[in-house]
């Protein structure tokens, strides 16, 4: 099975619906950059799964979910510019697992 690296970023009204799709997305395996924005490596139908689980926590009127994913080749083309990631959230070793 193929896999995908993927950024998933939220803006999420509740404080509840919040927490829940941020568990989930590191139950996904997935890497907290900034506190709503993750990064992980995902096979291509956990993208879709966790798709549909963030349609179901969230409030479709309110909220806004962004489910990026990128192949290898775009994804070394990031430019991260700036502050970049929250340096309490992503150390050195995390990082090298992305870039």
């Amino acid at each position: 099975m193929s896999s995908i690296l993927a950024w998933i970023m939220y803006d999420i009204v509740e404080d509840k619906a919040r927490n829940k799709i941020a568990k989930v997305c590191k139950k996904y395996g997935l890497t907290r950059v900034q506190y709503s924005i993750f990064l992980g490596r995902l096979d291509t139908n956990r993208f879709d799964e966790l798709a549909e689980l963030c349609l179901d926590l969230m409030d479709e009127d309110t909220d806004s979910v962004y489910l990026f994913p990128f192949c290898q080749d775009d994804f070394r083309r990031i430019q991260v510019l700036g502050q970049g990631f929250d340096k309490k959230l992503v150390n050195d070793e995390i990082l090298s697992k992305f870039f």
